[in-house]
């Protein structure tokens, strides 16, 4: 009886002995996992040279970022730093640019009014006319105000308007030639125009128009120039 108990004790300290020796083995194992995990882990995402590619692209991020800053900043500077007088400068031509673009806009839609002018033919009792016709055409436009009186020397604002009411109503261009300006009553002026080669000679009849300008009211169309 002894001995069968003493044989039953032996055969569960051998069992005892040998799920401990597998619990250590299985201990061991899962300890060399965990090791290589930690290794992978802190070794795995760097490059050969230690470096962390990760940490590296956040910082190449953050490098040009102030360098954009930077560019930025001294563009900033360098605009604030232009001179006064240049800027004013460029304020100045630009609203020239623009009110010399507003006239010649203005030049061309009165042009472009006048052409569409419905003319009546006259008679007339002056050899010298091939054709006369009058009209409705558009006052030309005028920067002048107040009390108007007619400023007949080269150069002055009456003579710049009256070229432009001339040629917006007989089609001439900038190169006419003016034979004669004079006066044609109260407010009122004869011009006697013609082209470069003196082909194409007109004598018209203006008018003013407060606040609107020169008015052509009659054109002649002349066989030769008036001497």
């Amino acid at each position: 009886m002894q001995n069968d108990n003493r044989q039953s004790r032996t055969n569960k300290f051998e069992k005892r002995r040998k799920n401990t020796k597998q619990i250590s083995i299985l201990m061991v194992l899962a300890g060399v996992l965990l090791l290589i995990l930690l290794a992978f882990w802190i070794f795995g995402g760097k490059d050969k040279d230690g470096s962390d590619p990760d940490r590296d692209a956040v910082e190449d991020i953050h490098i040009e970022e102030k360098n954009n800053d930077l560019n930025e900043s001294e563009n900033v500077n360098e605009d604030s730093n232009q001179p006064a007088n240049q800027n004013d400068e460029n304020s100045e031509n630009d609203m020239v640019e623009e009110e010399t673009e507003g006239n010649e806009q203005n030049g061309n839609d009165d042009r472009e009014d006048n052409a569409e002018v419905e003319t009546e033919e006259i008679e007339s009792t002056d050899d010298n006319v091939i054709e006369a016709y009058t009209g409705k055409w558009q006052p030309n436009g005028t920067i002048q105000e107040g009390p108007h009186t007619t400023n007949y020397d080269d150069g002055s604002q009456d003579r710049i308007e009256i070229k432009q009411a001339v040629m917006s109503a007989t089609g001439l261009g900038e190169d006419l030639t003016e034979h004669w300006i004079g006066n044609g009553g109260d407010q009122k002026v004869i011009a006697t125009v013609a082209n470069p080669g003196n082909t194409e000679i007109y004598r018209v009849y203006l008018s003013w128009i407060d606040q609107e300008g020169w008015q052509v009211t009659q054109i002649e169309r002349l066989k030769e120039v008036e001497k």
